[in-house]
């Protein structure tokens, strides 16, 4: 039982490369769904194909170099597994050229799988192996979120910000995104729908999850969400903080690829927070500040924080002869949403500046860099089967190790033990952590 079949044992290899992996769980139930999730999702063919993909975007004119096989021969073959999001094939606006890689569990074939209302998957094993392998025990959970670079960030809703707060930066606005955005695209929630198959569905709409910029290209090329213009956008956006939903966007600065709209009760990352005690989400760098004198005590907000970081705990004002109830804030649990704000009816709470704020990655190449480097695989993401990944990447690449406390640039040096990265990181500017 659990044990994986021959024919994907190198694909487990590859996907084991990636800056998240799939690592194998020890309980019972968790160890089927492991086995599971790839045998429902890619047929031995698939697998031996998908084993061989490149970790970052690659040509179809170097791969074909790879498998030996004419190009358009090879595109044939690349095609299913894109429909089913198991390869990405990112489309450039400009010039029409598709890269292609292997997609990671997350964010990748895991929501893509669910990400649609029918699919050629069998949707129902693939949530229940999916429900398995996550919730059976937490070895999957601490792959993804316990390190110190998560893949998502919390966006504060904006409406309930203190008057006159310093300048909130265009990145830290969920308004700002969905309107610098190139392309946007709204699809099912892949964690409601998974939640809906498994007996675990609550009443949240599942079309409100947004993919921007090159994700919303991907996800509206292969059919995994439709466009919408802004103005929809902005309307979702609305609708959910009207639900008390938490928006959680892509974890960078520039280029972001998604922002979802999460419950406490379905989502994958407020679910590691609230059961397994981990720090899945980076906060923003707002918290909520607490104005007592127009506070009722009616503990609306304790009830709606998503990661329980409210207590109501008794306290007696001045002239009073009873206690009244008030909330107490964690500003560890605290992940800066500001849902219970937009929950106070009597604005008793508003949100202000985090005083020591948590790092954001600029781009996706530092936060994957990060990433690899905190998992012990960066010399995985610079080299692949001793093959270059290309000026362009590695050009990226440095300039990311170069940007990292000096601490992380000596353990990128060891993990690589490139005679250019040690230079690289020998000569880098001082940077903070």
């Amino acid at each position: 039982m659990g044990q994986l079949k021959e024919e994907y044992r190198a694909l487990m290899d590859r996907l084991d490369h990636h800056a998240i992996a799939m690592p194998r769980p020890e309980d019972q139930r968790a160890l089927e769904g492991w086995r599971e999730l790839l045998e429902v999702m890619y047929t031995p063919e698939e697998a031996e194909l998908a084993s061989r993909m490149p970790m970052v975007p690659t040509s179809l004119r170097r791969l074909a170099r790879r498998y030996d096989l004419p190009e358009e021969e090879l595109k044939q073959k690349l095609e299913p597994l894109c429909d089913k999001g198991l390869i990405m094939d990112l489309v450039s606006p400009k010039t029409g050229d598709a890269k292609y890689l292997l997609a990671p569990p997350v964010v990748g074939f895991f929501e893509f799988s669910m990400m649609r209302a029918h699919d050629m998957f069998d949707k129902l094993a693939v949530a229940k192996a999916m429900d398995a392998y996550m919730h059976g025990d937490d070895t999957f959970a601490r792959e993804v979120f316990g390190h110190d670079t998560v893949v998502g960030r919390a966006m504060v809703h904006e409406d309930v910000l203190a008057q006159g707060i310093p300048e909130v930066l265009d990145w830290e606005r969920t308004t700002r995104l969905i309107e610098e955005s190139k392309q946007i695209a709204v699809s099912h929630c892949y964690c409601r729908h998974k939640a809906e198959h498994v007996g675990k569905a609550c009443d949240v709409p599942q079309e409100i999850c947004l993919s921007i910029n090159g994700g919303a290209n991907f996800v509206i090329g292969r059919g995994f969400g439709r466009p919408i213009d802004k103005q929809e956008a902005l309307s979702i956006v609305k609708k959910a903080r009207k639900l008390g939903l938490v928006q959680i966007a892509d974890n960078v600065k520039n280029e972001p690829a998604y922002v979802c709209n999460c419950c406490a009760c379905c989502c994958g990352q407020l679910s590691s927070i609230n059961d397994f005690g981990l720090k899945a989400v980076n906060p923003s760098g707002f918290e909520p500040a607490h104005h007592p004198d127009d506070c009722k005590g009616c503990s609306r907000c304790s009830r709606a924080c998503p990661v329980a970081a409210i207590t109501m705990t008794p306290a007696r004002a001045g002239g009073q002869r009873k206690n009244a109830l008030h909330p107490a804030f964690d500003s560890e649990l605290c992940i800066g949403c500001g849902v219970c704000a937009t929950t106070c009816k009597q604005d008793a709470i508003s949100m202000e500046r985090r005083e020591n704020p948590s790092h954001v990655p600029e781009n996706t190449i530092e936060r994957v860099v990060r990433q690899m480097l905190e998992r012990g695989r960066l010399a995985d993401l610079l080299f692949d089967e001793s093959e270059s990944r290309g000026a362009a990447f590695l050009n990226h690449a440095v300039q990311a190790i170069t940007k990292l406390p000096p601490a992380q640039r000596v353990l990128a040096s060891d993990q690589v033990r490139s005679r250019f990265v040690q230079f690289v990181v020998k000569n880098a500017p001082a940077v903070e952590a």
